[in-house]
């Protein structure tokens, strides 16, 4: 059974460092991933940043302790972000590369620590503002050409660089992820409130999904799970808004006899443009919950997911 849902796979291999991996570490992470795999996700999201390279490291020698889970699933990676003592040197500020020689000794080193001989897709992490589109868009094709990867996607970008991209590309463009969920919802917001003051508040890459859907494009949703506020992770203190919101989560997960955070998670697969949320716990019984999101979604109506929105936006729609 396939899943809508893509497994994240950030919280893998422990802290963001360059320490070996624990024992307990793997363990923790193999149970993840196969409970992920026994739900149906199909689709395994890594990055090169992700514990230092450890999250790919880890996930590699699950698959070839566990070969049967290699079977049927796909994987995508990023790349694009050096963060100092992981990706960068350790006396460099974060910063952003998407030049030719950055991505291909990127996409080889998460190749070689995942175990395989090519991804589905290669996400860049971030725009690269000194790295030309030829430069960077020849890279992928070079790649692709080379059995490598299959498609590119891209993550926190803007409608003007999937635009850009698609102009210099040869290879598919398939995916774009960013933030979403009901505590991130600048994705509706800047919907609805562009004739309102209340509209400056929010942020979101105007006509960016009715881009992706009309291109077929999918759209991916990191932070879906919103950091478990509204489905059993206690709120920060004095956050009413948030405790209100897990109150009418937790109606209906009982209503629709589903888990709290299937409820939390059903809420984004409910949008009409067919958004794919990323789910990054650790914890079996959360990923199992989150499973449970599709038919969250086909059981939630129009008036539920509006009292989601209200709720967790903390007043009424104008």
């Amino acid at each position: 059974m396939s899943s809508p849902l893509i497994y994240g796979c950030m919280a893998l291999g422990g802290a963001w460092d360059r320490s070996e991996i624990t024992s307990a570490q793997f363990d923790a992470a193999h149970t993840a991933v196969r409970a992920a795999h026994d739900a149906g996700f199909d689709l395994f999201d890594h990055a090169d940043i992700y514990a230092a390279g450890k999250s790919e490291t880890v996930f590699g020698r699950i698959l070839a302790e566990d070969p049967e889970l290699r079977q049927g699933i796909k994987l995508q990676t990023k790349c694009g972000i050096r963060i100092p003592g992981n990706t960068g040197p350790d006396n460099s500020p974060v910063h952003y590369r998407l030049d030719r020689d950055t991505i291909r000794a990127s996409l080889e080193g998460s190749l070689q620590r995942l175990g395989v001989d090519s991804v589905e897709r290669l996400i860049l992490h971030r725009p690269d503002p000194l790295t030309t589109l030829g430069e960077t868009g020849q890279t992928l094709d070079d790649l692709r050409s080379e059995g490598l990867i299959n498609s590119v996607g891209l993550s926190n970008m803007t409608l003007r660089h999937v635009a850009a991209f698609q102009q210099v590309l040869c290879t598919p463009l398939t995916a774009v992820q960013i933030q979403m969920s009901l505590a991130h919802r600048d994705f509706v917001e800047a919907q609805v409130l562009g004739n309102q003051t209340e509209g400056t508040e929010y942020n979101f890459p105007e006509g960016l999904l009715t881009h992706c859907a009309a291109d077929e494009i999918e759209v991916q949703a990191w932070g879906a799970m919103a950091d478990g506020i509204y489905s059993g992770r206690q709120a920060p203190e004095g956050d009413t808004t948030a405790e209100a919101t897990s109150g009418v989560v937790d109606r209906l997960a009982e209503r629709m006899n589903v888990t709290r955070e299937a409820v939390v998670v059903g809420w984004l697969l409910r949008h009409p443009y067919g958004i794919r949320p990323v789910v990054g716990t650790m914890n079996p019984e959360r990923i199992r919950a989150c499973a449970q999101a599709p038919q969250a979604a086909e059981l939630m109506t129009h008036t539920d997911w509006y009292e989601l929105w209200t709720a967790a936006r903390g007043h009424s729609l104008p």
